[in-house]
């Protein structure tokens, strides 16, 4: 037990450190050790606890990892995994907060971020396309893409609601479809 509990926390301190840019860019990070190194979930398995710690209130990270971390040991395994998450941004924020008021308008360290913020970039495109290739199966799942990144992207409806509106409507399509017998796309 305690081997596991170790293993949920450097993994998630791993995932900890090197995300930088939200939710979205931990998939690759997450991908490669909780799916690839340790086999404790499936991809998709993995895309679907994503999908509902972005759906609940808080973090998604702390989300996520406390999800595994439960699925893998339960309460004590959470808390672990969620340490581990968080650790290391705590420890960034101290540092960087220490430093950050001496050093803030130095062309390095502005360079640094928009660098960081480049990287961020890529990796989200990168896990947007690796989540549509598994996602996305039919006619009905473009559509349903396209119109969830229109009304995300360019309305006032907030992101959550997006998602919830798209389940609701991934459910009674999967109703309809059962009802007529067979896959229409």
């Amino acid at each position: 037990m305690m081997k596991k509990l170790w293993e949920l926390y450097v993994s998630f301190f791993k995932i900890g450190i090197l995300t930088f840019g939200g939710g979205l860019a931990m998939l690759p990070m997450l991908k490669r050790e909780v799916v690839d190194k340790y086999k404790w979930t499936t991809e998709e398995e993995m895309l679907d606890i994503y999908a509902i710690g972005q759906c609940t209130p808080g973090i998604i990270a702390v989300n996520t990892a406390t999800y595994i971390g439960f699925q893998q040991a339960g309460v004590l395994g959470g808390i672990i995994a969620t340490l581990g998450e968080v650790t290391p941004s705590i420890i960034i924020i101290l540092l960087i907060a220490s430093a950050l008021k001496e050093y803030m308008d130095t062309p390095v360290l502005l360079h640094a971020f928009a660098g960081i913020r480049v990287v961020v970039c890529a990796l989200m495109l990168d896990t947007v396309v690796m989540m549509a290739r598994k996602g996305i199966k039919d006619k009905i799942g473009v559509f349903l893409f396209l119109a969830a990144f229109l009304l995300a992207t360019f309305s006032p409806i907030p992101t959550a609601l997006v998602i919830v509106l798209a389940a609701v409507f991934g459910v009674i399509y999967a109703r309809f479809r059962s009802k007529k017998g067979g896959d229409r796309s």
